[in-house]
């Protein structure tokens, strides 16, 4: 196998990396835990655990971003010490995260040779950027500005400064986020090349299904150590989420929780034409049409950036609308302010949680009242009474199962996971006809996933409409009774639950329609 340092004398084959016994603390929080963790050259190797189980620690230690507090790394069995990025990446290691760091206003190939040593023209930067794309299959226009790009571009210009960089380990931290299904399988073909030619790959990712499709090996971390590695191809999914959350998990929630009954003749939320701008004045949504029925789950999916946040955010009001309606109930709305939607009982989760959901230095007691302080039991006149809110908090907080110290703690201190609970149980226990559901599950572990996916399966058991607009196309596939796909502010089409498919729906993802399939065209499409 390329790349494989051997131990002549032993007869024994070293890691690429190994990381033995690192302990990292921060105030309050041991992130990692004497942990151990060993990457072959030549592998793709996964690194799975709960949202604060220490992934981003471990990783951020390896990328020369942190220091060890205790703990030893080495690379092909030398000692070394990472005391920077630049120190990583000087010793082959690097790093492509969650959010890229490009600089918008260059092109591909300006990016790639920021930083490079030596000096060469323009052509040869882009010359250098193709063949290397060509070479891992990650083709990308190297005169093409950064903000011209898709996400699935951009990644790829990450993923090429590491290899122009000669990176022999590269550390991915959940690069299929921003991927429709087809551009997540061009990145595994190339993780996959990537291995092949001897570099270590270190893959981590919340989506138990891609860990087993590219990964060989598996690390698991729980409450900051590491308690397993695996071979991918002796276990599998439920056994990693066991070893992930320390119980079973059950990763349906339908597993557990009858379907509800739609009722098809009720309409609780309906746009008709909806038009809305994006952040800049340029338009986002060109004439979306749908309905929502009482009981229903409708799931929206699309890539980032065609319109889904704008949709919601038009649909609630915190958005202004250009054209269109929306209707709650058979009732026309103004739109003007988000009251008005709250008063209609329109429930909304949106996508940044902690910043637009919910007040992050605020106690999570105040948070779960922010939509109804002014009523009654909650204020007497201009007095807030604080008993009915602690005790409003202490009870929802055991009915949601989020995880604090306590009800006065400020929400900002929260897991993800966990705030997730706290924004969901004031919007549910609003009562609500209908709720509008952005990402409701991005960035949480497995456990925190069933969580949510079984909150939104019993809200629609109860009569509620569900909006879920998500960029998981099995998030969707699983708990949507229809789905529809935006693309560039339209939707491009619809598909049953029962007729749906990954294929199809990468297709659609696209604008490209598949031939033969059961999608409909609908909603404001252009002809």
């Amino acid at each position: 196998m390329a790349g494989v340092t051997r131990d002549e004398t032993a007869g024994i084959l070293i890691p690429a990396v190994s990381m033995r016994g690192i302990t990292k603390r921060f105030p309050g929080v041991v992130a990692n835990d004497s942990v151990d963790f060993e990457v072959r050259a030549g592998e793709v190797h996964a690194l799975l655990g709960e949202n604060g189980a220490g992934k981003s620690t471990l990783s951020n230690i390896l990328a020369g971003i942190y220091r060890p507090d205790e703990g030893q790394l080495f690379l092909n069995g030398k000692l070394v010490e990472l005391n920077s990025p630049r120190s990583a990446i000087e010793h082959g290691i690097g790093m492509v995260h969650q959010h890229f760091r490009l600089v918008q206003t260059f092109s591909v190939a300006e990016n790639v040779a920021l930083g490079l040593p030596g000096r060469f023209s323009k052509r040869e930067a882009e010359d250098r950027v193709a063949a290397l794309g060509e070479r891992f299959g990650l083709p990308v226009d190297p005169r093409a500005l950064i903000w011209q790009l898709s996400v699935g571009e951009q990644q790829r210009v990450e993923i090429l400064k590491s290899l122009e960089r000669e990176a022999r380990v590269l550390i991915l931290d959940e690069p299929t986020a921003v991927l429709t299904p087809p551009e997540a399988e061009v990145l595994f073909e190339t993780l996959r090349t990537m291995a092949a030619e001897g570099r270590s790959v270190i893959f981590i990712s919340h989506k138990l299904d891609e860990v087993m499709a590219v990964s060989d090996r598996v690390t698991v971390l729980r409450d900051a150590t590491d308690v397993g590695v695996v071979e991918v191809s002796e276990t599998t999914p439920r056994e990693l989420a066991r070893l992930m959350v320390g119980r079973d998990v059950v990763f349906n929630a339908e597993d557990t929780l009858n379907r509800a009954t739609v009722d098809w003749e009720r309409v609780v939320l309906q746009t008709v034409d909806l038009r809305a701008n994006d952040d800049r004045g340029n338009p986002a949504l060109n004439g979306v049409s749908l309905e929502l029925h009482a009981g229903e789950i409708l799931g929206v999916c699309g890539v980032s950036g065609n319109g889904q946040r704008e949709l919601a955010e038009a649909i609630c009001a915190s958005r202004g609308r250009t054209g269109g309606q929306v209707l709650v109930d058979g009732e026309t709305t103004i739109g003007k302010d988000p009251r008005e939607m709250i008063r209609r009982r329109v429930s909304h989760i949106p996508e940044d949680r902690l910043h637009t959901g919910l007040a992050a230095s605020v106690s999570i007691e105040d948070n779960l009242v922010l939509k109804a302080y002014r009523a009654h039991p909650f204020s007497l006149g201009p007095l807030l009474r604080r008993r009915s809110i602690r005790s409003n908090a202490i009870q929802l907080v055991e009915q949601f199962g989020v995880k604090a110290p306590g009800t006065s703690t400020s929400t900002r201190l929260l897991s993800g996971g966990n705030v997730q609970k706290v924004l969901l149980a004031r919007e549910f226990s609003s009562d609500p006809v209908a709720v509008v559901a952005a990402s409701p599950t991005r960035g949480l572990d497995v456990g925190s996933i069933e969580t949510v996916r079984h909150l939104l399966l019993e809200a629609a058991r109860r009569g509620v409409g569900v909006l879920l607009i998500t960029e998981d196309l099995e998030e969707a596939l699983a708990l949507s009774d229809r789905i529809l796909v935006m693309y560039e502010g339209r939707v491009a089409g619809e598909v049953s639950r029962d007729e749906a498919d990954l294929t199809e729906l990468g297709l659609l993802m696209g604008g490209r329609s598949a031939v033969g399939s059961g999608a409909q065209q609908t909603g404001g499409s252009e002809s």
